[in-house]
């Protein structure tokens, strides 16, 4: 259930995504989802941006594995990567998850909020983790973490709206030299 919850998430936000439709999704017992989620459907929402913000960090963790030479544009060019197969494989339904939530409730004081701050925070630290051990400076890869992943965001934003790729790859392109900029030689 909490999988099928992060994907009507990332579809149609924490307020269109009903309980019902989540467990007709994840073909789950009807009687389940009260057993699973006392705290109702602010647990399930709560969950499924845990499992998005844990996705969101291992794949930055999982970069220095796919090359001889990493470097933070690497990095960055393999966050956005997902995003372009997705959607080219897919289409341009389905928006980040933690995003998604956050458009539709952070301006509110839900008790979800909490939740997707964790999932951006934890995100970032992995960001930003990943760019120290290339070389950037602690202080510095906070900020280029933050930058990545507003530009990311942003870039898949317009890249739905469009319907085209096209944002994701002017962002990895015109982020490249400030990104290598920052690593220490």
């Amino acid at each position: 259930m909490v999988y099928s919850a992060a994907q009507l998430l990332r579809a149609r936000g924490a307020t269109a995504t009903g309980i019902r439709e989540v467990v007709a999704r994840a073909g789950a017992p009807r009687g389940s989802f009260q057993h699973y989620f006392p705290g109702g459907k602010d647990q399930l929402v709560g969950e499924a941006l845990e499992w998005a913000g844990g996705f969101a960090e291992r794949r930055a963790a999982s970069y220095p594995a796919t090359t001889d030479d990493p470097t933070p544009a690497g990095l960055f060019a393999h966050m956005v990567e997902g995003w372009k197969a997705e959607f080219t494989a897919r289409g341009f339904e389905r928006g980040c998850p933690v995003m998604a939530t956050a458009a539709d409730l952070a301006g509110g004081d839900s008790a979800v909020n909490g939740h997707v701050r964790a999932a951006l925070e934890g995100w970032g630290h992995a960001v930003a983790a990943e760019l120290a051990r290339m070389g950037v400076p602690a202080g510095r890869a906070g900020a280029l973490a933050t930058l990545m992943i507003s530009a990311l965001e942003g870039a898949i934003m317009w890249a739905r709206v469009r319907r085209d790729v096209g944002p994701l790859e002017t962002v990895v392109t015109e982020l490249a030299p400030l990104l290598d900029s920052a690593a220490r030689p």
